[in-house]
């Protein structure tokens, strides 16, 4: 099934708003249910690119993951409004780790 370039963004309402002006379709979610219904609606309607707000994200970090293991979409964490609680962060040392087997991200002085 090829993807469409469509772009959702999830999250609560505060955070999400904004980006109807960037073309971004948005969809509402303040509780893991929500998240979770959520996610799965979006998966299923050919987006490209989903981006989460953190907090959200945080709430569903198997389904994140479980959407992560496929191509599309692709899910990326960004912070919410009020503002970043690690989480998006901690994903990519997770990944960079997995993928070269080392922390190069956040070892040594680069990290401080």
């Amino acid at each position: 099934m090829q993807k469409s370039g469509k772009i959702a963004v999830l999250g609560d309402r505060d955070s999400v708003e904004l980006f109807v002006a960037a073309g971004a379709d948005i969809y509402d979610a303040s509780t893991e249910f929500e998240a979770i219904d959520g996610l799965k609606k979006l998966e299923a309607s050919g987006y490209a690119v989903v981006f989460v707000t953190e907090n959200i994200a945080a709430l569903v970090p198997k389904q994140i993951e479980a959407v992560k293991s496929k191509p599309f979409p692709v899910v990326i964490p960004i912070p919410s409004a009020a503002g970043s609680n690690g989480f998006g962060m901690a994903g990519v040392k997770r990944d960079v780790e997995k993928a070269i087997g080392a922390d190069i991200l956040f070892s040594g002085s680069a990290g401080k």
